[in-house]
């Protein structure tokens, strides 16, 4: 048998031993890890797991197998949190599902470990961890649900010519739903910048007729009045939030016009379930 053989074999191999030890949630995770390009232990347990141990253990065996890889950022004090991506195996089986090959997948797993290293890391598990919490607020919530959740990468096939939005959701709380794009801000961009993403938000509405929410997140209290004050009278329905995300779904959110009643992300839809 030549190596090239023996190789093909050994990888047909793994894919199905792999393939059997899977369950539907890990299949879950892969799909959600490759869309979304990188998730932190935290956010891996509010998409998919009961609890934080739950999570850790089932992660640390997806490891082994080659499915997730992860790797811990460097900070100047103390530990990251891990961080996960597709591994090599877990990149087959989404291939096998799809019925492409790896690289047609798109898949290159020193590409995708290179976001270890890469300075938009935060910014894409900031964006993540905004979408992992309104996940955790659903099953906290017999009311409540994510209904949708596209990557940057998604949006961009979808909208790229006038917008880029760091990601779009479609929540629902109690008969309410509400479709958003979000902004993800963590204060490095001129102000001038963030207030002029609201023209294409503009053009985007008035050719679709559909006026979706543009939802600011900011890192201060300080940089939201800054940005504020530039965007004055926006075009489209514009929400502004601030600090660390705990609940995306509560009244955290300041529609601009208002001073000072912040309201809950449900109630800036104009939509109600029919």
């Amino acid at each position: 048998m030549s190596s090239a053989v023996a190789r093909t074999t050994s990888k047909a191999a793994q894919l199905a031993a792999a393939a059997y030890r899977l369950t539907e949630r890990d299949r879950r995770l892969c799909r959600l890890v490759w869309e979304h390009r990188v998730l932190t232990t935290e956010q891996i347990t509010d998409l998919c797991f009961p609890s934080l141990s739950t999570a850790t253990h089932r992660l640390v065996l997806l490891t082994r197998l080659g499915v997730l890889d992860r790797f811990r950022p460097f900070r100047p004090t103390g530990s990251a949190l891990y961080h996960y991506v597709l591994g090599e195996l877990g990149a087959q089986v989404l291939a096998a599902e799809q019925g492409v090959t790896v690289s047609e997948l798109g898949y290159s797993r020193t590409t995708t470990l290179a976001l270890a290293h890469s300075q938009q890391l935060p910014h894409r598990v900031g964006v993540n961890g905004f979408f992992a919490a309104l996940a955790a607020a659903a099953r906290r919530r017999s009311d409540a649900r994510l209904l949708a959740w596209w990557s940057e990468r998604r949006c961009a096939k979808r909208w790229g010519r006038l917008v880029r939005p760091d990601g779009f959701g479609r929540w629902t709380e109690a008969g309410r739903t509400v479709e958003f794009f979000l902004e993800w801000d963590t204060g490095t961009e001129v102000v001038a910048k963030v207030a002029g993403k609201l023209r294409g938000y503009a053009d985007l509405a008035t050719g679709s007729g559909i006026w979706t929410p543009t939802l600011l997140w900011l890192p201060s209290p300080a940089r939201e009045a800054e940005i504020r004050r530039a965007i004055t009278t926006p075009p489209v329905p514009v929400a502004t939030a601030h600090g660390p995300v705990t609940d995306p779904a509560d009244a955290v959110w300041l529609p601009m016009g208002e001073h000072h009643r912040r309201v809950r992300l449900a109630t800036l839809g104009t939509r109600g379930d029919r």
